[in-house]
């Protein structure tokens, strides 16, 4: 029974390990500059460029984001009801006019919790 309850918590404690998001700061993002990566965060603020370009405001309201997503391409999401909600994005780590931005073009690479 000892060996059986010592395997469980140490299968819980690696499961939620693995689970854990990496908390990403300025000097990791610009370390990772061009690598692909995830960054979890709650939208401040949103704003649709065109059709075809949605930034999403992690971390603070524009223009004191934290982050920029910029999801490329039709979006599904749920854009009126996206404000602060935490949101996962597995993109392309870029700065743009010197601001940390995760670049998105497959749906999938959003998720909304």
């Amino acid at each position: 029974m000892k060996k059986i309850l010592t395997s469980a918590a140490l299968l819980f404690a690696f499961a939620g390990a693995a689970n854990a998001q990496h908390a990403f700061n300025a000097a990791d993002f610009k370390s990772n500059l061009g690598k692909t990566g995830t960054l979890c965060d709650t939208v401040y603020s949103m704003k649709m460029v065109n059709d075809t370009l949605t930034l999403l405001n992690l971390g603070g309201a524009y223009p004191h984001q934290k982050y920029t997503i910029a999801v490329k391409g039709k979006t599904t999401l749920d854009l009126p009801h996206i404000k602060g909600k935490q949101v996962c994005v597995t993109g392309t780590f870029e700065m743009f006019k010197e601001q940390p931005e995760v670049v998105a073009s497959q749906p999938q690479q959003i998720e909304v919790h």
